[in-house]
């Protein structure tokens, strides 16, 4: 695991903690295209600009392979920092990653209530799952908060509610689908 870099424009990052729920055990068949892909799209992710760290195995294996962190064995998490808001919203919806977030109903289930949760961290500080799972219950109980929120209820780092036309990419009118990037070229 590599130690998030302090940076002097950036004395808060992004935390961002996901869950999902399986269609199928990882070695079916039908999970072949998102295993096949699973350490390409991180490698991308390690390599995107903003991105700090992410929770792995010691080897560097996905978390998707770690040992289950709740009651119901289907549910992998993945659980990244990023410098800000801007780099993850890039990452997430401009890149590869797209696609699989498009995708997402051919290997998971839906699940009742929320599946994603951010909040800010002070730089250098790594956010352990424990965390996560409690700020993701925390955005469950209370709704978007300065602990924990989402893109579309999002908070800034000192503490105030984003603008919807002040968000990164995000303005009054839905914008068009950007080109995806896919190893720094646009597609």
């Amino acid at each position: 695991m590599r130690t998030p870099p302090v940076l002097p424009n950036h004395p808060f990052h992004l935390a961002e903690f996901n869950i999902s729920r399986l269609k199928a055990p990882l070695h079916d068949p039908s999970m072949k295209e998102f295993v096949d892909f699973l350490a390409p799209v991180n490698a991308f992710a390690d390599g995107s600009p903003g991105f700090v760290w992410r929770l792995a195995a010691g080897d560097g294996v996905a978390s998707t392979y770690l040992p289950p962190s709740y009651d119901d064995p289907m549910v992998i998490t993945n659980l990244t920092v990023w410098t800000d808001m801007e780099s993850l919203r890039v990452f997430s919806y401009e890149t590869v990653h797209r696609y699989f977030l498009q995708s997402r109903r051919k290997w998971f289930d839906r699940v009742a209530g929320r599946q994603v949760v951010l909040w800010w961290v002070p730089a250098g500080q790594i956010p352990t799952l424990e965390e996560a799972k409690a700020k993701l219950r925390l955005l469950e109980e209370r709704g978007p908060s300065v602990g924990a929120f989402t893109f579309h209820d999002a908070f800034d780092e000192a503490g105030q509610p984003v603008p919807r036309a002040a968000r990164p990419g995000r303005g009054d009118e839905p914008e068009p689908n950007p080109p995806v990037r896919l190893l720094g070229r646009s597609c």
